[in-house]
């Protein structure tokens, strides 16, 4: 028996199907995406199963791309001999809301809240939920579980959840609710069981096209970047990272509307914005233009500026740890964040970080360093076909 993880987008799907023993999933026996499903756009599939990768050109959808891409996963899944079966899907939900600060089984009232929360994260959470009805009508007999990117930090404090804003706006729900939760979950997780020291006071940077930092202490997120959207905090691939309000108020004042101000601020800007050239870290380091040097010396700054504050509200630091596709595979980045972080007391062993590839948990550190700092190649689907699991078949 297994549960299919996935995580729906505006044009892609992600999956992965984790076997499961009594209430403990292992890791993923198969997994891969689809590709290319928004309108016009050429579906392929890739999937890997035991190491061997594979990839597949879809005929086009005329309609539904979706429907079409589930119809074929399913296909899929059936074709590959020895796979276990399916007995959930458990899927990524980017924003639980003040509703949920747990994984919750899906039903058509959770459907309902869930989508008033469509324009708190507009790039995901019309698209991942548009996954859960899909899956819901393409397999009935299924239960779907919602695993929510905010949960993880449900242990914030008032101090650092609240807005200076009227009381008023905070019962609405205007608050700091952060994301990626998923991802700091698992590596939380995998800390624990590679380092003593992880229940201490730790520093997650998940970097990629998304990106942001999570301060933890004895294993409960108790800051974190992101705010009320996935705008907040670092610079992104398109995305600004934090940001002045009162250059969207000069914005208003110039004409300029809410469409056109949330294709700026989500797709527009970040290091596509500053480069002109592209929002993609290795093409980035392979251009050797101004803008191009601009963009990620702004984002390693960025990295860099808001790590300070996370440390503060430690009060110090014991493990720094990277992740995401950045984290795990710019190993430049990752020597030019812990030089700058050598104030802590960090110091950075060049041989283990060029040999961190992503691959597995690897300690970069070298044996003088006061602070632990590892490379930690994330699994958001593994924790969320756990949960799944837990509601699903936990006493």
């Amino acid at each position: 028996m297994a549960i299919l993880a996935v995580n729906a987008g505006s044009s892609t799907l992600k999956f992965s199907l984790h076997p499961r023993q009594g209430t403990q999933v292992l890791a993923s026996v198969l997994s891969g995406s689809i590709q290319g499903l928004e309108p016009g756009g050429q579906p392929e599939v890739t999937w890997s199963f035991q190491g061997q990768p594979q990839r597949q050109t879809l005929a086009a959808a005329q309609s539904d791309a979706f429907g079409a891409a589930l119809a074929h996963l399913g296909q899929l899944l059936a074709s590959v001999p020895g796979l276990p079966t399916i007995e959930a899907v458990a899927h990524r939900v980017v924003h639980g809301g003040q509703d949920y600060a747990a994984s919750v089984r899906v039903t058509d009232e959770v459907l309902a809240r869930l989508a008033l929360l469509n324009s708190l994260a507009p790039l995901h959470q019309p698209h991942n939920l548009q996954g859960v009805r899909a899956f819901a009508k393409a397999f009935p007999h299924l239960p779907q579980v919602a695993c929510f990117d905010t949960a993880f930090h449900a242990t914030l404090a008032e101090v650092d959840y609240l807005f200076a804003l009227p009381t008023a706006l905070a019962q609405q729900g205007v608050r700091r609710y952060g994301f990626h939760g998923l991802s700091y979950q698992y590596l939380m997780g995998a800390l624990h069981r590679h380092s003593t020291r992880s229940r201490g006071r730790v520093l997650m940077a998940h970097l990629g096209n998304g990106a942001s930092l999570c301060a933890a202490r004895e294993g409960r997120s108790c800051a974190t970047s992101m705010g009320f959207s996935a705008l907040d905090g670092l610079m992104m691939g398109t995305r600004t990272g934090a940001l002045d309000a009162g250059v969207l108020l000069y914005l208003l004042e110039q004409g300029w509307d809410h469409d056109r101000l949330q294709t700026l601020l989500y797709k527009q800007s970040g290091l596509l914005g500053v480069s002109g050239v592209s929002a993609d870290m290795r093409r980035l380091r392979a251009d050797t233009s101004a803008s191009a040097r601009l963009a990620v010396d702004m984002f390693t700054h960025r990295v860099v500026r808001e790590s300070g504050a996370m440390v503060a509200c430690l009060q110090g630091l014991d493990v720094l740890v990277f992740s995401g596709g950045i984290g795990e595979h710019d190993t430049q980045l990752r020597a030019d964040v812990c030089a700058r972080l050598a104030w802590v007391g960090v110091r950075m062993d060049a041989v283990a970080n060029a040999a961190a590839t992503g691959d597995e948990v690897c300690p970069i550190h070298s044996p003088e360093s006061a602070i632990e700092v590892w490379v930690v190649p994330t699994d958001e689907g593994s924790v969320a076909a756990q949960d799944a699991v837990e509601i699903i078949f936990g006493s």
